[in-house]
């Protein structure tokens, strides 16, 4: 019997013996939807967040919403009243999120745009034009008027960059926080009729942070998101007025200063002016085009410097706007999630960051790019194309990506993508094009049980040969439990050039799980206790032969109704190297290894005004020792001001072909500062004790009107080797949105 069997029997036996009510909370969606009216009206309203219109007197208020967390389907402690308007131009809401202790409960940390709502009070709404309970536009503000917005595709794919045109102000009074809100139907995308009333999915959420307590309008099992349409409500019998032509032009200036010194790097001083933009036209409720000229993204947030001690390729995420519109529809794949749910191996056929930036996220000239998606009730599509200039070592390379999904039944999707990259030829370098294909789908089998898979193929004209890859992840989410068992091969020739692996030549495993545990004697500080454990196994695919063993034991997590969490992991590790590994440059030579490690991890309310995170590890480490110590600690004494430390130490001892001991160290320093959720000052410093790295990133941004910025940037970059190499850039852009 494998392991992986055994552990999957492990979780059946838990299932019947510990958890006789197991997934009993997940109930079905109500067939009798909760309602809400807009009320029309002929004014634009003046959104300040006082609700003083008189206009607001018209609309009905609703109520009751339902909690999700921490007691599902009780009342909510502290209500929140809903009301909606609209005109020819806009869809309004207005929440009144009561409460008895007024501004004292408020906990919001930062104003940053797109902010982490685990970690702050805020409400939310999500709306679904199509009533086809899988596609969703949502959007979110805290108290202090921050906006999150995303797209939602079946509650799976996520567009959490896209960015919405829309305006909110909110106000804090004795008795709550007061949120209005102002949608322009520009923004929102919906069927076209004559003047027919419509009738819309919506739901309404907020969470109170003080108790952590989450709360909706039509309830759904805490399990899921309110993202989960199925179970949202309606807005009924709206009448917007007919989808008319719709295009966004958004040109931007920039002036920049750059200077480059060190003998790596070269000796330049240059200055530069630029003139570019991107223009975005809706040609229908289903249908977006995206061009773009001479493509700058200098308002980007820097990357971070990391530390890997791991035989996984770092992945750095995308952070540049152009490439995060519309990101779920071309971003399919296999990821982990949160705490490594579902195993540690990503596989993505496409990945946007392999265009326009080299191999140390230095930016590479785009000339110009185009993207067109199509979404509609049975099919989703789109493509992509994007011409990186080329200079005398390099030719210019070409990018195309090319998506379509096809929705079977309620919940089902089939698909398939294809990249092509191809590089243009120089004087001293012959031109190749790389390919890669893959079908895909997604099954949710029943509300609880989902598989996703996924088989990719790779051919390169430069005679690298072709190569085949692929994955199955089944998993089970309910309210008592989260299990998976995830497996993937990639063969040794498998190279998709614009896509990203974390782990080559390799066949792995991973299956596992964990509960959540609500037992009646747990002290009212414990929301839940979840003990888990999971296996890795990984094969080297051209041979067979075991190459890495793991299983996680984590007989301790405890979640703290506050937010917080700490847990243990105890980790037994069998690792076989047939070449030497070189992690932070420590050589260690071929072999088999067996170790043992453990770590404590901890977190504390992060909504408190005095947050920390703590992992400590230490144990065996191949052929020596590692511990390693992560920890951050951040100070948000108003939401105007912020401030974060972190300190990240692995200390070797007796490892590698030359007995190494020494620690490597990464310091780091952030800072915010806003006077309000559109003026900020952003800044970060790293210093890595590796080759003595530094990096500084200083950002002022001013929304001066909606989507429109102001940017003053400046990098510092610098490393040793033989001697100080450092580049520094000082940019100057302003960009300004025009809706028609």
């Amino acid at each position: 019997m494998t392991l992986s069997l055994r552990f999957v029997l492990f979780f059946v036996v838990s299932y019947f013996i510990y958890f006789p009510s197991f997934g009993q909370d997940i109930f079905q969606p109500d067939s009798n939807r909760r309602e809400i009216h807009a009320i029309e009206i002929q004014k634009n309203l003046h959104i300040d967040g006082k609700l003083e219109e008189v206009e607001w007197n018209l609309a009905k208020p609703s109520k009751d919403f339902v909690q999700v967390e921490p007691l599902q389907g009780e009342k909510a402690n502290h209500d929140t009243e809903i009301r909606m308007l609209y005109n020819k131009h806009f869809l309004y809401v207005a929440a009144f999120c009561k409460d008895s202790l007024g501004k004292k409960s408020i906990r919001v940390p930062d104003m940053r745009r797109d902010f982490d709502d685990d970690s702050q009070d805020f409400f939310g709404l999500c709306i679904d034009p199509f009533n086809d309970k899988r596609n969703a536009m949502s959007f979110m503000t805290n108290p202090y008027g921050s906006q999150s917005d995303l797209l939602s595709f079946d509650d799976l794919l996520y567009d959490t960059d896209w960015d919405g045109l829309w305006r909110v102000r909110t106000s804090r009074t004795d008795a709550g926080w007061i949120a209005e809100i102002a949608i322009p139907w520009h923004t929102l995308r919906y069927p076209k009729t004559d003047k027919t009333a419509q009738s819309w999915g919506i739901n309404f959420f907020r969470t109170r942070r003080y108790t952590n307590e989450a709360a909706a309008w039509s309830p759904y099992p805490r399990a899921f998101s309110p993202l989960r349409m199925e179970y949202a409500g309606l807005l009924k019998d709206i009448q917007p007025p007919p989808p008319s032509p719709n295009v966004r032009v958004q040109p931007y200036l920039l002036a920049s200063s750059d200077k480059l010194n060190g003998s790596d790097i070269g000796y330049d001083k240059n200055t530069n002016v630029k003139i570019g933009g991107e223009v975005k036209w809706a040609v229908n409720s289903n249908t977006v085009l995206d061009l773009t000229v001479n493509t700058d993204f200098a308002q980007a947030d820097a990357d971070r410097q990391v530390n890997n001690v791991t035989r996984f390729s770092v992945f750095f995420p995308e952070r540049r706007q152009f490439f995060l519109e519309n990101a779920s529809l071309f971003a399919v794949g296999l990821a982990p999630d949160d705490g490594l749910v579902g195993g540690s191996m990503r596989i993505q056929p496409f990945f946007s960051r392999t265009i326009g930036l080299d191999d140390n996220g230095n930016p590479l000239p785009l000339d110009a790019g185009a993207r067109w998606v199509s979404r509609s009730l049975t099919r989703n599509y789109g493509g992509m194309f994007m011409r990186q200039r080329g200079n005398e070592e390099n030719g210019a390379v070409n990018f195309a990506v090319a998506r379509y999904s096809h929705n079977i039944g309620k919940q089902n999707r089939i698909g398939g993508i294809m990249t092509m990259k191809n590089r243009e030829s120089t004087t001293n370098l012959a031109g190749y094009t790389n390919w890669t294909g893959a079908v895909d789908g997604f099954f949710r089998l029943s509300q609880k049980i989902s598989l996703n898979a996924m088989a990719l193929s790779t051919y390169s004209t430069n005679n690298t040969g072709s190569g085949f890859g692929g994955y199955a992840q089944l998993s089970y989410n309910s309210n008592q439990f989260v299990g998976w068992s995830t497996s993937t091969v990639i063969t040794k020739d498998f190279t998709p050039e614009m896509g990203f692996v974390a782990r080559h030549n390799v066949i792995s495993n991973s299956t596992g799980g964990f509960a959540i545990w609500r037992p009646k004697w747990r002290p009212k500080w414990i929301r839940n206790l979840e003990p888990g454990i999971f296996s890795d196994t990984y094969l080297q695919a051209s041979t067979g032969k075991l190459q890495e063993f793991n299983i996680n034991i984590n007989p301790v997590w405890i979640a703290l109704q506050n937010g917080g969490s700490f847990g243990l992991f105890i980790t037994p590790t069998f690792q076989r190297l047939d070449n030497v590994f070189s992690p932070l440059n420590i050589d260690i030579q071929a072999g088999d290894y067996n170790y043992l490690r453990y770590a404590l991890m901890a977190m504390s309310d992060a909504s408190k005004k005095i947050s920390y995170f703590l992992n400590y590890e230490r144990g065996g480490y191949y052929d020596g020792k590692l511990t390693t110590l992560s920890a951050n600690l951040r100070t948000s004494p108003i939401p105007h001001l912020s401030f974060t430390v972190s300190y990240e130490e692995n200390r070797f001892s007796d490892i590698g072909i030359n007995k190494t001991s020494e620690s490597v160290k990464l310091i780091g320093i952030e800072s915010r500062m806003a006077l309000n959720p559109r003026l900020q000052l952003i800044g970060f410093y790293q210093y890595n004790t590796s080759q003595h790295r530094e990096i500084w990133n200083m950002r002022f941004s001013w929304e001066f009107k909606p989507l429109s910025f102001l940017y003053l940037v400046f990098n510092q970059r610098s490393f040793q080797t033989t001697e100080r190499q450092q580049s520094q850039h000082l940019i100057g852009k302003i960009s300004y949105l025009k809706q028609f």
